[in-house]
């Protein structure tokens, strides 16, 4: 095969996966929680046909060389953890985190998850769930006929019980943090997973040591700025199609070698 056709090979492959996730990212932009990916590219190896500095004749030496790259690949994805918009909702169980943290939930077979997606409603034990009905960790549980619940910007719980008249404390809802958030593994449904990239979690108190506060009544938005995925997705298109033409021409300069030769 034609070097130049395996290196626009690689340039249309990688820019497709570029595109995929500019189209995820615009596809999310009204997710709450959701955090935008952005494609990391790397240069594949070089072919040295004369090495930079090489004896051109007894005196002389050549400045540059001969070396000839054989295209490019993705090497990664990385989540990008700036905060979006936060709307004003003013429900109760709607939770958005100012500044860096993940809530906890616990999945379906006691493995633990995190979301920076704080829609939270109750199910009919009354405990704290996502949307997908799984539960808050710490496990949080509000007694039918409750009244007033609120929760602190340092995720305390309280609420007015049946019959009392004075907010009672129920409990209190955690953060955690990671050293490389960007290392965490995307599951779908705005959860994300540990894994050996991200490091272990960091729990601890909303507002201390680093982490956001809670912000009842708010939801924090998509990170997706729109402008700037479409101009992402219109320099793609380019790239594509110019890789395209290097193609189409190096398969015409072959078939004409085949026809000549």
């Amino acid at each position: 095969m034609s070097s130049a056709l395996w290196i626009s090979k690689t340039g249309l492959a990688a820019q497709d996966k570029a595109m995929a996730a500019v189209a995820n990212n615009l596809a999310n932009v009204n997710t709450v929680g959701f955090k935008s990916d952005r494609v990391v590219f790397e240069d594949l190896f070089y072919s040295i046909e004369v090495p930079p500095g090489a004896q051109a004749d007894e005196v002389n030496t050549v400045p540059t060389g001969i070396q000839l790259g054989s295209g490019v690949r993705v090497v990664g994805t990385q989540k990008v953890f700036t905060e979006g918009n936060v709307q004003t909702t003013g429900q109760p169980m709607d939770l958005a985190i100012s500044g860096p943290g993940f809530f906890q939930i616990e999945g379906p077979n006691g493995e633990t998850f995190y979301t920076e997606n704080g829609q939270l409603q109750l199910n009919a034990e009354g405990m704290l769930v996502n949307t997908q009905g799984l539960p808050l960790t710490p496990a949080i549980q509000l007694p039918v006929g409750h009244k007033n619940f609120m929760v602190g910007t340092d995720g305390i719980v309280t609420a007015i019980l049946p019959g009392g008249t004075e907010p009672v404390q129920l409990g209190q809802i955690t953060l955690v943090n990671f050293a490389n958030p960007a290392g965490l593994q995307a599951l779908g449904g705005n959860l994300y997973q540990e894994s050996v990239a991200s490091g272990a979690p960091v729990e601890g108190v909303a507002g201390q040591d680093g982490l956001g506060q809670i912000k009842q009544g708010q939801l924090e938005g998509s990170n997706v700025e729109v402008v700037e995925a479409m101009v992402s997705m219109m320099a793609i298109q380019r790239a594509y199609e110019a890789n395209a033409k290097v193609l189409d021409a190096s398969s015409g300069m072959l078939k004409f070698l085949n026809q000549t030769v």
